[in-house]
């Protein structure tokens, strides 16, 4: 039997014991039994042994095939650009998929399992579908509504606390100094500093500037942004003020403002001077809008 039949049935798995004989009296069979070893790690999605055979094959220059070292370093050769595709692969499937808002801007992603996220401004979410089967874990930082197909253990996590369902809706909003997480269908578990807290349909978590503020229960249906309308409910108005700076492409000034004092209110995201209206007009605050979308507050 030829050399080249004997290395592709080889390939193939498919020597008889006579033929495996003659395989192993090749000069080079220890080196191919070595590098079979060295490339078993590997997984890819499928094998064609004709196809690599002939690539093989056409590579090697015929004045050169006669000698049985060139041939064999010839086959490393190509064996090693085998390797090396196969750890870029395998790299690659191991990177996380990663979202990112801008301000002004939302969006939505359908995860491997159907489970829907929809995502706020200025919000980061990255998850790896390549291993979501075995984890359904997503991180967030920013802000997020999720509506979770039933199944194995989901996981949101965030710098501040982790939130663990089955099947339900939520939202959770990670944000400087801020851990909000409301639930609305079903139920969640909340992990903040090393305690555990259950949310039922209408709970909320809330931790400001690391303080675990007392919440009542809400009767919403869905987070007020999903229909471009932010709420609050007695919230300092730091973070109002920032979450408008997300939601319309301006600097706020509010140096001359008491920003601790608290808001209870709405306001818009598709028209400026309504959202400006609404949240100064209850505080008494004044506005003016400067060049370069800049404008200044200022108590009356």
């Amino acid at each position: 039997m030829k050399r080249e039949e004997l290395i592709k049935k080889w390939l193939d798995n498919e020597l008889s014991s006579e033929e495996f004989k003659l395989f192993h009296k090749l000069d080079d069979a220890d080196e191919l039994m070595k590098l079979s070893e060295s490339i078993k790690a590997f997984q890819i999605p499928s094998f064609n042994s004709d196809s690599t055979f002939e690539k093989i094959n056409q590579s090697i220059n015929p004045t050169k095939f006669r000698s049985k070292n060139s041939w064999t370093r010839q086959f490393l050769r190509i064996a090693a650009i085998v390797v090396i595709g196969l750890g870029i692969y395998t790299y690659i499937g191991s990177l996380d998929t990663r979202i990112s808002t801008s301000i002004a801007e939302k969006t939505s992603v359908i995860l491997p399992d159907a489970s829907h996220v929809l995502i706020n401004s200025k919000t980061d979410v990255s998850f790896n579908k390549n291993n979501w089967g075995n984890n359904r874990d997503i991180k967030l930082e920013g802000e997020a509504y999720f509506k979770v197909s039933k199944g194995a253990k989901f996981n949101v996590r965030t710098s501040t606390g982790t939130i663990t369902v089955l099947g339900t809706e939520f939202n959770v909003k990670h944000r400087d100094g801020l851990f909000e997480v409301m639930c609305y269908e079903g139920s969640v578990n909340v992990n903040c500093n090393d305690t555990d807290q259950l949310l039922m349909s209408g709970d909320s978590f809330l931790l400001l500037n690391g303080e675990i503020i007392a919440t009542d229960k809400e009767n919403l249906k869905s987070p007020a942004w999903k229909n471009n309308q932010s709420y609050f409910k007695s919230m300092p108005l730091i973070f109002v003020f920032r979450e408008f700076e997300r939601q319309y492409k301006v600097i706020l000034d509010y140096q001359l403002i008491d920003t601790s004092q608290k808001f209870t209110g709405s306001f818009a995201h598709d028209d400026l001077d309504l959202a400006l209206k609404s949240i100064t007009l209850p505080l008494n605050i004044k506005f003016e809008k400067l060049k370069q979308s800049k404008i200044i507050l200022s108590s009356e």
